[in-house]
């Protein structure tokens, strides 16, 4: 009898050692999710953040299951896409690819106006490096279309299990839509955003209806699995993923905002997202260990300036360094 009590006793002992880490675990993860909803407040309108370590099956999440707009960020599914017809041998990285200037759309540093003339050509490669690092709307319409269109995009991220996540548009017709143009030319969307004042102030303001419109929307949660899936090897090869990873590794845009705090030579790879009230950042970060997390920060329905939306991403970013590399 004694030694049965003795064996109780040893196996309870045990149980409290396993499960009192667990719930040391959850509740810093309860805290740091606290802190980000402080550190953030008044800097944006809505936020939405999901963040996990790789390997790990912890999420850190601040209104996970909302939804809202990805902007640009939706760029890195169709590139996701475009890499799983790579892999399957229905297109190829170094094939050489016609860029119409009816697919010409207006945007930074852009194709449409580097190159005003017809007869331009990059390579699939080239495109997809454009559309990530410098965010290129013109190489977007053109991946979106070598990816069978967004009803393709869409039906991929179901295929990796992804739900709460749809690719409802090109960025020509997203635009036009932002800004409530008639015509769907490119003529139209480089004048009424590059000369009418009017249209270029709305670019930092929110639009409500443009928000409130379900189309091109995800939750954080649904967007942290597709970088997982990306990670895991399970949204595309070895090779694409090295690729893909390097690309965003590359990301010219949105300085301050995953990297603005991190210490100097963190290694990030990103995409950034931004439209009116819509500023957006998601990727990866590695920690001084090599052991890196997946993240991503959503910010929609913001009046404040560029610098706040931008301070805020930058705020969760580092909450969620600090956290993850003291849990070494």
């Amino acid at each position: 009898m004694k030694k049965h009590i003795a064996l109780l006793f040893t196996v309870i002992i045990s149980l409290l050692f396993t499960i009192q880490p667990a719930l040391g675990q959850e509740q810093n993860m309860k805290e740091v999710s606290q802190k980000i909803e402080k550190l953030t407040e008044g800097l944006v309108g809505r936020i939405g953040v999901a963040a996990q370590e790789i390997g790990g099956d912890e999420v850190i999440a601040v209104n996970g299951d909302e939804t809202f707009a990805m902007a640009s960020t939706y760029k890195v599914a169709i590139a996701t896409t475009v890499l799983d017809r790579v892999d399957k041998g229905e297109l190829s990285l170094d094939q050489m690819v016609d860029v119409p200037q009816d697919m010409y759309v207006a945007g930074t540093v852009a194709i449409a106006e580097r190159f005003p003339y017809s007869g331009v050509q990059f390579s699939l490669a080239n495109l997809i490096y454009a559309m990530i690092t410098e965010s290129d709307n013109t190489a977007t319409d053109v991946c979106l279309r070598l990816a069978g269109g967004p009803a393709a995009v869409t039906e991929n991220l179901r295929r990796l299990g992804i739900k709460d996540f749809r690719v409802d548009r090109s960025v020509r017709e997203i635009l036009m839509d932002f800004y409530d143009l008639p015509a769907v030319t490119p003529e139209a969307v480089v004048e009424a955003i590059g000369k009418n004042p009017a249209l270029v102030a709305a670019q930092v303001d929110p639009n409500p209806d443009f928000e409130a419109d379900p189309r091109d929307h995800t939750t954080p949660n649904a967007y942290l699995k597709l970088l997982l899936a990306i990670e895991g090897g399970k949204a595309m090869s070895p090779k694409s993923r090295e690729f893909l990873l390097g690309v965003m590794s590359r990301t010219r845009t949105g300085a301050g905002r995953l990297r603005g705090m991190l210490p100097k030579g963190t290694p990030v790879a990103h995409k950034t997202g931004t439209l009116g009230g819509v500023a957006n950042d998601v990727g990866y970060i590695t920690l001084p260990d090599g052991r890196r997390f997946a993240i991503a920060v959503f910010t929609n329905s913001s009046k404040t300036p560029d610098s706040d939306r931008e301070r805020a991403i930058a705020e969760v970013a580092r909450a969620l360094y600090d956290f993850y590399y003291l849990q070494s």
